[in-house]
């Protein structure tokens, strides 16, 4: 006698179904682990390691300081040559600024490209930053320090100190730039010399193309009600805003307490 059975290609079928959703479902929790871990990394991971490299860094600078040197080798007087700066944070380079006359033929060098050279210190937020010459997102600004622009002027010097800074992850000097306020103080320690600048303006949001903003003397050229109508001895700190993103620069700018 032959017994015949019915439905079960069907039932074959649905349990075959759900083994692909099974897996599909479990790929899914894989990939969204992974991309979790990837956040973590590059969220928390990153800031940790390019903070406590950057801290080492100012330990080291202040040991340095501490021994006898050079008279000639303080890097805040030394002039710089003729570049092109560009508005930059986190690693974006736009359009060329004016830059500065090139130093007379004899002159001290700068410092070093890339090398950290003097410290930052912002007394209300906290911060303890290394400053290295050049804006290169890979050597300077991922390893938490702030740059300084080539063809700016140097800490204490007639023009304007310009520098950029991460704002998220790789030690995040500047995420929160956007809380100063007209007086307080941004202080710039190099070898020997500790030079006191006060917060004056903020522009809040402006084009990543905006050179003007470390002109020599600052003056957004998008926002032209920003900025200063006279020389002087000024600073200038830019990142990117709004946070997590690169589309615009957040500017600080203050000048130097006589």
């Amino acid at each position: 006698m032959r017994v015949v059975v019915q439905g079960g290609g069907r039932r074959g079928r649905g349990v075959g179904l759900a083994g692909v959703l099974w897996g599909v479902a479990e790929l899914a929790v894989t990939v969204g682990v992974v991309v979790l871990l990837l956040v973590v990394h590059q969220v928390w991971w990153t800031n940790r390691q390019a903070l406590a490299a950057a801290h080492q860094q100012v330990r080291n600078l202040e040991r340095e300081w501490a021994l006898p040197s050079d008279p000639g080798s303080d890097p805040s007087t030394a002039p710089v040559p003729a570049a092109s700066p560009s508005v930059s944070a986190s690693g974006a380079t736009v359009a060329s600024a004016s830059a500065e006359p090139a130093p007379p033929a004899g002159a001290k060098a700068p410092p070093a490209q890339e090398s950290a050279y003097g410290v930052l210190r912002i007394p209300r937020l906290g911060v303890v930053v290394p400053v290295a010459q050049g804006v290169d997102k890979r050597a300077v600004l991922d390893k938490g320090y702030v740059g300084h622009y080539p063809g700016t002027a140097q800490p204490g010097a007639e023009g304007n100190f310009a520098l950029a800074g991460h704002r998220n992850t790789h030690g995040e000097p500047f995420r929160y730039i956007n809380r100063l306020r007209a007086g307080d103080e941004l202080i710039v320690d190099v070898r020997g010399q500790r030079y006191t600048y006060v917060v004056g303006k903020v522009l809040a949001e402006t084009s990543e193309r905006d050179t003007g903003v470390i002109a020599p003397v600052p003056r957004s050229t998008v926002r032209p009600e920003y900025g200063y109508g006279e020389p002087g001895a000024y600073i200038t700190l830019t990142t990117c805003t709004p946070e997590y993103t690169s589309k615009y620069r957040l500017v600080v700018w203050g000048t130097m307490r006589r």
